[in-house]
This record gives structure tokens, C-alpha cells and sequence, in this order.
């Protein structure tokens, strides 16, 4: 039978697996749902309704999940020949994701919503409702590939394609929820045109579809109107590494490590160089600025790791990847008393608690945690 790297095992047909593809409305998954049908899979696609009241459509090229969403993801199921169904996980989606990214916030860190969602709606409660019902597997748009070990156990790689691996959102991911994944695109070298090409050539209307980004539930990219409206307002002080006031702002959360514009400072730096936001205290409503080469950090200690396979002991050289579009950087890891202590080889910027670190070794993924604290490579003073 026609079928993909790591494909998960089934008892049905010789081979022929129950295969759940969500679909979120896009390109990507519209394809991947067309090849696993025609590789020969009995598939039923599946959107999920993450917003209790969905009734906003797309501006442009922003936000996902819209009614809009739901009827593209149907007409594709139509064309493909696919039953397809509609799963109201809202609530889920509003306690797990949502509330999470306000209460991150709050708490002057910068999440990653995406791979809380992978994590926490797509690989739990999807593939734990697939699974009830009797699915093999739950099928997605993902740039990532699984392979299978000479064991039989599976390890999450990038995809073939460094342009469009996404791995770094899936690093949540344990070896029992990779048993039943697919991902039909992952090791597919192909650009993105080619993806809509393919997508116009079996007749689905959303080939010329403009990619969702920014944060889905946030539509208009407006994020720090999105927290205002959760969190309100709360007049802080902006200060530097001496602790010397330089101006105001009505909401910590509003800030991030590393941002340097729309600091809106009435005192100029002494030395004429731009400021950089460094921390972010909202125990006192506190944001520090300072020069860009106090952004540089050392090490981290990371939180609530998760491994893709089984967990490493002692110390390890890998990759690291610290955002979705970033580059790798080598560092020194170590899983010590259910955290994971990472040193850098060489300091790195724009480090935030509560971004996501993803550990590589050559193209698999090790695991990923979140980072918790960091070890500047110049210590601030104050």
C-alpha cells in the first residue's frame, strides 16, 4: 500500500488504517487529508470549533478557526470524498490555550499558544476522542516526519523540506501520541506552490487560500488590545538596570524580552543607542530596559519537560531551537530534578520565560520544555 514514513500500524486491511484528519480550513491539511485518502486510507475529516462564538470571518490573511473555516474544511471533505464531521471543543480550547496565553502574560512570560495547542487540543483531547471512537490515527497538515527505529518505537524529525518544518511546534509531543500520528506532508520536497498546485489539481477550492498567521484567537494581530481587554490596565513604571525612572505604561504584559520599539522613553539612552526591554516584573508592574548586549544569555532552566521517546540521562550536547522561525544554536543540556539546565555554547538574545526551547539531535527532536528563568551572560544591576 502507498504510504508515509512512520506511518502508524493498524490491524484493518493490510495496513489500511482509520484515519481522523483535522482540517482546519486550510491548504496544508486539505492536502494531506487528499493523500491519505488516496493512499488508500479509510479517512474522515474533522474541523475543530475552538471559539464559542465563531462568528468573525477572515480579514486578509489573519486568524483561522472562523465559520469561514468550517465550510472550506467541508467543501474539501466534499471533493475528496471524506465524511465530515464538526467538533465543538471550544471549552477545552478556552481553558487549555486561551486562558493559558492571559495567565502567561500576567505572569511576565511570553507563551507560545500554537505548541500549547498541539500539546493540548490536537495530540490530547483530538487523538484521545479518536481513539475512544476507534481511529488509528490523527492526520494534519504538519511539516514534520516520524520515523521508525529499528525497535519499533517512533521518533519525531524534521521535515525534509527546512523551509517549512514545523517540528518545533510539535516537540510536546511523547512517543505514544507519534504512535498514531500522521503527517502526509513532512516529507514532501516541495515549495509551497507546488502544495497549491497540487491542492487546484485535485480540485479543492482552497489552493489559492492565503495562509493563516499571527495567534488564531486574536484575528485583528491585535494582541496587546487583546490582553487589555483581559487584564485591564495598571500604570507601572519603566526603569533602567539602576532602577532610575524613565517613563510609564498601563500594563506589563504589554511589553516583552528583548522588544525595543514602542518603548516610548522621554529620557534618551546617555550613550545614544537604542533600549531594549531585559525583564519584566509583575510583582511590582516593573518594566527594566538597558543596552542590547545586556539581552545576551548564558543558560536557562527550563520547566515541565516532555520528551519525544524515552528521556535522557546526564548531560548531552544538542541543537536548540528557542522559536518557530529561529535558527539552532548549540548548547549543553541536562534533565536534573524534573527540569531540564541547559548552558548555551555561545550567548543568544531574545530569550523570554516562557517560550519554548526544543532540543534537536541532528534532525530528531529530543524533547522540549518551557523555559522558566535565564542566566544573563551580563548581569543587570538593581
Amino acid at each position: 500500500m502507498n504510504d508515509f514514513p512512520g506511518a502508524p500500524s493498524g490491524p484493518r486491511d493490510g495496513g489500511r488504517l482509520r484515519v481522523l484528519a483535522a482540517m482546519s480550513g486550510g491548504v496544508d491539511s486539505a492536502v494531506a487529508a487528499a493523500r491519505a485518502a488516496e493512499a488508500g486510507h479509510d479517512v474522515t475529516g474533522v474541523h475543530l470549533a475552538l471559539s464559542a462564538n465563531p462568528k468573525s470571518f477572515r480579514t486578509g490573511a489573519r486568524g483561522c478557526c472562523t465559520i469561514e473555516d468550517s465550510h472550506d474544511a467541508r467543501r474539501a471533505a466534499d471533493v475528496i470524498g471524506i465524511p465530515f464531521y464538526v467538533w465543538d471543543l471550544a471549552e477545552r480550547f478556552r481553558q487549555d490555550v486561551v486562558e493559558d496565553f492571559v495567565n502567561e502574560y500576567a505572569a511576565g512570560r511570553t507563551p507560545n499558544p500554537c505548541l500549547r495547542c498541539n500539546e493540548k487540543i490536537k495530540f490530547a483531547a483530538l487523538l484521545d476522542k479518536a481513539l475512544a471512537l476507534g481511529f488509528d490515527a490523527v492526520c494534519t497538515g504538519h511539516y514534520a516526519t516520524v520515523v521508525v527505529t529499528g525497535d519499533g518505537s517512533r521518533e519525531l524529525h524534521r521535515a525534509s523540506d527546512m523551509a517549512k518544518d514545523q517540528s518545533y511546534v510539535l516537540g510536546v509531543l511523547d512517543e505514544k501520541q507519534l504512535a498514531h500520528a500522521l503527517f502526509p506532508l513532512g516529507d514532501t520536497l516541495t515549495t509551497k506552490d507546488e502544495i497549491r498546485a497540487e491542492a487546484e489539481r485535485r480540485g479543492l477550492a482552497v489552493a489559492k487560500k492565503p495562509d493563516s498567521h499571527d495567534i488564531c484567537f486574536i484575528a485583528d494581530g491585535d494582541t496587546q488590545g487583546f490582553l487589555a481587554k483581559h487584564l485591564g490596565t495598571s500604570e507601572g513604571d519603566i526603569v533602567d538596570e539602576d532602577g532610575t525612572r524613565l517613563g510609564g505604561h498601563s500594563g506589563a504584559y504589554g511589553f516583552t524580552i528583548g522588544q525595543r520599539k514602542g518603548l516610548r522613553l522621554g529620557v534618551p539612552a546617555a550613550d545614544g543607542k537604542p533600549r531594549y526591554v531585559l525583564d519584566i516584573s509583575p510583582v511590582n508592574n516593573t518594566v527594566t530596559v538597558g543596552p542590547s548586549d545586556a539581552l545576551d544569555v548564558s543558560g536557562l532552566t527550563a520547566i515541565r519537560p516532555r520528551w519525544c521517546g524515552t528521556a535522557p540521562t546526564g548531560p548531552g550536547r544538542y541543537t536548540a531551537q528557542l522559536r518557530a522561525h529561529g535558527g539552532e544554536t548549540e548548547v549543553t543540556a541536562e534533565p536534573l530534578d524534573g527540569e531540564l539546565r541547559v548552558t548555551f555554547a555561545e550567548p543568544v538574545r531574545g530569550v523570554a520565560p516562557g517560550q519554548a526551547i526544543v532540543l534537536y539531535d541532528g534532525t530528531r527532536v529530543v524533547g522540549s520544555a518551557t523555559i522558566a528563568t535565564t542566566e544573563r551572560a551580563k548581569a543587570t544591576a538593581g
